[in-house]
């Protein structure tokens, strides 16, 4: 039976502080899990994830370190032959290596528009199950991919729930053609004009998404370049987004230069979320035991 070694750890999660306070959560006895790591919690949580993928699906492959326990299990069972007639789509040239070397067969957006089944890390995950994707720079891919699955479960460690997109204080990434960056840049500096805690720089090949520093030279320095080559900008909440999150994505949008954000808004079917005390599995619903 595939990974059934992962369902000791399912369980309805008993201290929603851990989660949302907002998702209501009925107790259960939690099974002790202390002993694994970050990295293990997370194996555990793609494997959950794996257990969706049958025989003749098409995949959205997702990119990260969490993704990546989910494309070598994918491989694993290929080549063990407990699953036959998968393609999957890789979300970026990253993924399209790991899983060509975890022995996955490649196709593309041309070949399959509609996908079965994607699996993905997060950046970020609200109440609503809203996200913050991107700060490893293939959003676009990767908002493409899931946008075109049936369905698309997403894998995060706990550290990655906040009450609203932004909130964590790390990046909200735009993705902008290269072409008068500086232009698009000064747009996206005026439509967010007046919130309190607000800055955005562009992001350069020597920082990542996670450094908020904003030093007199960064803009001097080498762009980072995404696989489409573009450049993408870095956008920074103090407080996290308020207001209408729609809203809000189409007015960056609109933005002449903007190729798409980092926010992916009700795409997500359920997120599996990896802690010390189990795995829960979240939905519109709630948190239950069950994706």
């Amino acid at each position: 039976m595939r990974a059934a070694w992962s369902r000791t750890l399912d369980m309805a999660v008993p201290l929603p502080h851990l989660l949302h306070p907002a998702v209501a959560v009925a107790p259960a006895p939690p099974t002790p899990v202390a002993a694994l790591s970050q990295d293990e919690l997370k194996r555990v949580a793609a494997h959950r994830a794996v257990e969706l993928v049958e025989s003749g699906m098409v995949l959205g492959l997702g990119t990260g370190s969490t993704a990546a326990h989910a494309l070598d299990h994918i491989g694993d069972l290929i080549r063990r032959g407990e699953l036959r007639d998968i393609v999957g789509i890789p979300t970026s040239e990253w993924a399209a290596a790991r899983a060509a070397s975890a022995g996955i067969p490649l196709t593309d957006l041309n070949a399959h528009p509609v996908i079965d089944l994607s699996i993905d890390g997060a950046d970020e995950v609200d109440p609503a199950l809203n996200l913050v994707k991107g700060r490893g720079g293939s959003l676009l891919r990767e908002k493409m991919v899931e946008g075109a699955s049936r369905r698309f479960v997403v894998i995060v460690d706990k550290s990655k729930l906040v009450p609203r997109l932004g909130a964590s204080g790390l990046a909200v990434p735009v993705e902008v053609i290269p072409f008068g960056w500086a232009l698009t840049l000064r747009r996206l500096r005026s439509l967010f004009d007046g919130v309190p805690g607000f800055n955005l720089k562009l992001r350069t090949a020597a920082t990542n998404a996670k450094a908020s520093t904003f030093g007199e030279n960064w803009s001097d320095l080498e762009p980072f370049v995404t696989d489409n080559k573009n450049y993408i900008v870095d956008l920074f909440f103090e407080n996290g987004i308020h207001g209408d999150l729609n809203r809000i994505s189409d007015e960056i949008l609109r933005i002449t230069g903007v190729v798409e954000h980092g926010m992916f808004l009700g795409l997500a079917s359920s997120v599996i979320v990896a802690q010390k005390e189990g795995v829960a599995v979240m939905n519109k619903e709630g948190i239950s035991n069950g994706i």
